[in-house]
């Protein structure tokens, strides 16, 4: 049941590759999001941060098609860095990682403004009072006590990419060896006769590494709360 055809291996692969890369490249952008709804007051707040959360309620199709149109490679920003600079996006296992980032955006801004909001700011303004520039409180005090929510974070964000189907396939298609991933793999199968071993193997493939990154993501929120409760 378990002996992979290269095709089913080089999908995983490619899922594990993207939702890694999906995670890791958004944890900057995602850190600053969550610092700044989570430490700032300013006009527009509710709208920014109704944004951010945009892709959780949008269906991802939609999502996939609003890249399409504006990174595509005749789209209005993706003709720009395709004739200008070279870089495509669309029907890339880039521009999956894109759309998979996107999409996961939202829980990893979610997890890590709640941590920075639960960080004790005592710390944070004595660390001020003592002469500390605002960077160096964010990067001695913030983020060292919010450090287990912006891993939680990232897990999560990964987790979702792995599983992402609806705005990557609208974006970049599934391309076997280029954006084929585990879930287009899947899709895939099913429109062929006799693909259900092929189907439950990536899905419990799939399943189990899942799990792992949110029991992961779960047990790194309950120490963070362990530790600031000692």
């Amino acid at each position: 049941m378990f002996d992979f055809t290269p095709a089913e291996l080089t999908a995983i692969l490619l899922s594990l590759k993207v939702a890694a890369v999906a995670s890791l490249a958004s944890l900057p952008f995602g850190v600053a999001m969550g610092w700044l709804l989570a430490r700032k007051r300013f006009i527009g707040k509710s709208f920014v941060d109704a944004l951010v959360h945009l892709p959780l309620v949008l269906p991802p199709v939609v999502v996939g098609y609003a890249l399409l149109v504006a990174l595509g490679n005749n789209g209005v920003i993706g003709s720009f860095l395709s004739q200008q600079l070279g870089i495509s996006f669309a029907f890339r296992w880039t521009g999956a990682a894109l759309a998979s980032a996107v999409m996961g955006f939202p829980l990893m801004v979610r997890t890590i403004r709640v941590s920075m909001e639960a960080a004790d700011q005592r710390l944070e303004h004595a660390a001020a009072t003592l002469g500390a520039n605002p960077w160096r409180v964010f990067r001695s005090v913030t983020l060292p006590l919010a450090w287990p929510g912006i891993v939680a974070g990232a897990v999560l964000a990964f987790a979702k990419a792995l599983g992402e189907f609806g705005a990557t396939i609208t974006f970049v298609s599934s391309i076997p060896g280029e954006t084929q991933t585990i879930s287009s793999t899947i899709y895939g199968l099913m429109q062929v006769p006799g693909g259900e071993s092929g189907i439950w193997r990536l899905a419990l493939v799939a399943i189990a590494i899942s799990l792992l990154a949110l029991m992961v993501s779960e047990w790194l929120v309950r120490r963070a709360h362990h530790a600031r409760r000692h």
